[in-house]
């Protein structure tokens, strides 16, 4: 059902032209000895490892779900034996710390194999997924003992992990959160409530599953400021370290959900279950936001993924489908019809769909490179700069690219028109598991309330501004290329409408907060186009220069970038001028019914 074929390509012109990640990584300490070879070695193996292994189980498992019975949970057919060759071949501990048992390569490579399991079974791919979040969490705020307890079985596939936050009652809103962590007076507490919505709470792919839990220690603060962070083991670690007694947390049951139905989605009730405290009292937020920025970030991967595969069945199909003819003539004079290929607004969709993907390969992998001279730089001013430009656009990885990805899933169906709409081509699975990626792990609406109130206006935009000097250095290298004139030109005025509107909603804000909150969506969305838009400018530019050097056999490549660049520009990148015009409405609209007129 369907097809999938690594784009390699692609990914190397990113990483290597693009990123230039060999001369990147040489000037960190840590990563100096890997190299571009290395990482197109990784890149070709897991993309074979997907290709063969994932991929098959991705129809498969949507069809026949996971199954319950009485607290346990089953996967789906082949599921549990993918994932054992994943773990037999290596694959959690590749980014992870070499201390751990980690094989330590960079961020950004795990990012890369990321975008390919998405492509291959997102479901799947969810349960060594949130394994590396929960990783990252105990890595920053877990004790030694609780690292080496811990970290070594979920660096190495042996025991998988969770978050655990929301309940019935509070998602968006944890301070609301209900579940209580009691003292039991030996250094570890009684962990009592049900939470819900956990993405592999309950399976049967690993030895043991490693709960991250908040909860609210007796006489804690109300709201967000009382809640702390549990480890809540399935089984208790015996002395040797292996998983002994059952701990009382276990799955009520699982979510019967529109989507992503591989994966196990579970209401996990704990029971006066056994946990031990994550960083300080009542700071579990901090530790907690460790894994879910990580989550965030992985959502927009696995937004991409989607996008991808689906585009790339979406395309085959149009070469193929045979309707109508040309409005221009006859394009295939032998056939009885013409390939919908040849259709202006087929080809609008196909190419929003390679527009949106490449766009989002070249932000998601600078944001993981980022992340790696934020952890690894040897300059400290490099490491902070680059903390602030994730932190300032993790939000936009998340709801941006999350918010094509589902408009590209949905183009690609509708290419395939009523053949997308039944099971047989696999169209309509790829738009259901891209719904999910708008909602969870924060809506895309907290995603626009995160950037606009906390990461630009809370700082009084500097982060914003760091960014703004990246592309004003950009465009002011320009200067002189008539060829990349039609594209700095647009950039530049986005930004300098990008800096007044900013302005404007701060100003509005301080006399009525509401006004932030009617902003923040348009104003997420304007974001993104700045950052797509600098991406698209950037990639033009490399395939220009390298058209005018000589491709070695490639030009049809390089001519592809740049006229999807100028697509971009021409049919998409417009859009942001349409919501700097909805932002700066304001709020006036929006609250001007009473709740009973509606």
């Amino acid at each position: 059902m369907g097809q999938y074929t690594p784009p390699l390509r692609d990914m190397k012109f990113v990483l290597h032209e693009l990123l230039q990640v060999d001369a990147a990584y040489k000037a960190m300490p840590k990563h100096a000895e890997v190299d571009g070879d290395t990482i197109d070695a990784i890149l070709e193996e897991a993309g074979r490892f997907v290709s063969e292994v994932i991929f098959p189980l991705n129809a498969t498992g949507d069809i026949e779900g996971c199954h319950y019975k009485d607290g346990t949970v089953t996967t789906p057919k082949g599921f549990k034996e993918a994932f054992a060759q994943y773990v037999e071949a290596g694959w959690p501990s590749l980014s992870s710390d070499t201390r751990f048992g980690g094989q330590g390569m960079p961020e950004l490579v795990n990012s890369a194999v990321s975008e390919m399991l998405n492509s291959g079974n997102q479901a799947w791919t969810m349960y060594p997924g949130l394994s590396h979040g929960a990783y990252t969490a105990l890595l920053a705020h877990g004790t030694p003992v609780q690292q080496q307890t811990y970290l070594p079985k979920l660096v190495s596939g042996e025991w998988t992990g969770t978050m655990c936050l929301t309940e019935s009652h509070c998602g968006t809103d944890l301070g609301l959160l209900r579940t209580r962590a009691e003292p039991r007076g030996d250094g570890s507490y009684s962990i009592t409530g049900t939470k819900i919505f956990i993405s592999a709470g309950e399976h049967d792919m690993s030895k043991n599953i490693i709960h991250l839990v908040l909860a609210r220690l007796p006489d804690a603060p109300a709201g967000t400021k009382g809640i702390s962070l549990f480890i809540v083991p399935k089984f208790l670690p015996d002395a040797d370290g292996n998983p002994g007694v059952r701990n009382p947390v276990k799955c009520g049951s699982i979510e019967e959900k529109m989507g992503i139905h591989g994966n196990a989605t579970c209401v996990i009730n704990l029971d006066g279950a056994q946990g031990w405290l994550v960083g300080e009292e009542d700071k579990g937020l901090n530790a907690m936001f460790v894994m879910m920025n990580g989550a965030r970030l992985g959502v927009g991967m696995q937004s991409l993924g989607l996008a991808e595969v689906a585009y790339q069945n979406s395309l085959a199909y149009a070469k193929e489908r045979l309707q109508m003819r040309s409005l221009t003539g006859k394009k295939a004079p032998d056939k009885p019809a013409d390939p919908i290929i040849v259709h202006p607004d087929v080809r609008r969709m196909l190419l929003t769909q390679k527009a949106y993907v490449e766009a989002a390969r070249a932000f998601t992998y600078w944001t993981g490179l980022n992340i790696d001279i934020e952890h690894s730089a040897a300059d400290e001013t490099d490491r902070k700069d680059a903390g602030d430009l994730v932190a300032l656009l993790t939000p936009v990885v998340k709801g941006f690219i999350t918010d094509n990805g589902y408009e590209s899933t949905t183009w690609a169906m509708q290419v395939f028109g009523g053949h997308g709409y039944i099971r047989d081509n696999g169209m309509e699975q790829y738009v259901r598991d891209a719904r999910i990626n708008m909602i969870y792990e924060g809506t895309n609406t907290v995603q626009a309330l995160d950037l606009l109130g906390r990461k630009v206006l809370g700082d009084m935009g500097k982060k914003l501004m760091k960014f703004g000097k990246i592309l004003t250095g950009f465009i002011q290298a320009q200067q002189g290329n008539d060829t990349m004139k039609p594209f700095v030109e647009a950039l530049g005025k986005l930004l300098a409408e990008v800096q007044k509107l900013t302005m404007e909603i701060g100003q509005k804000a301080i006399k009525n907060p509401d006004e932030a909150g009617a902003a923040a969506t348009p104003y997420l969305r304007v974001i993104g186009h700045l950052v797509f838009g600098y991406f698209w400018a950037r990639m033009a530019r490399v395939a220009l220069d390298r058209l005018a050097a000589g491709t070695n056999g490639e030009d049809a490549f390089y001519q592809a970038k740049v006229k999807t660049a100028q697509f971009y520009y021409a049919k998409l990148f417009p859009e942001a001028f349409f919501q700097i015009e909805a932002a700066r409405a304001g709020a006036a609209s929006l609250m001007a019914l009473d709740v009973d007129q509606f």
